[in-house]
């Protein structure tokens, strides 16, 4: 069962079928948000979603940084990405309409940040989310038993 259903910009809906939020900076005890500290954050998040489900292709919608008008330290200037970290597997129908289409389903994995808890949904879900390529991004695969 879906936790949420999309219908991205060009038609298709979209199912999102596994969730995970994660403070972005929950874990940050030293130092403060920089570029260094996020390109990090970002590549640990894409390798867990690559290692989470094998086979399945990975997209991360570029977040949105910030930079706040505060003192910068030796890491370069403060840079905030939005407060929640998402990773979320989504499932469609099959890209290849020659596919027996209870047997096969499109899939993806989505890195993105948001800045709220809240469960993308609908025309509620962030506009990158939306916009999804999910032709050129997802990948068929057998549909789980």
């Amino acid at each position: 069962m879906a936790l949420a259903r999309l219908v991205l910009a060009s038609g298709r809906p979209v199912d999102l079928a596994e969730l995970r939020l994660s403070s972005t900076y929950g874990d940050l005890q030293d130092g403060y948000p920089c570029k260094p500290l996020n390109d990090l954050r970002i590549r640990d998040l894409l390798h867990t979603a690559e290692r989470s489900r094998p086979g399945t292709p990975v997209h991360l919608v570029p977040p949105r940084r910030e930079y706040p008008d505060q003192y910068a330290g030796g890491l370069g200037p403060v840079e905030v990405l939005p407060a929640v970290a998402c990773l979320g597997t989504f499932h469609s129908a099959a890209l290849d309409p020659a596919r027996d289409p209870v047997a096969y389903r499109s899939r993806l994995t989505v890195v993105w940040f948001q800045s709220t808890p809240r469960l993308p949904s609908g025309c509620d879900a962030e506009p990158a989310l939306r916009d999804l390529d999910w032709a050129v991004l997802a990948r068929d695969a057998p549909a789980p038993p």
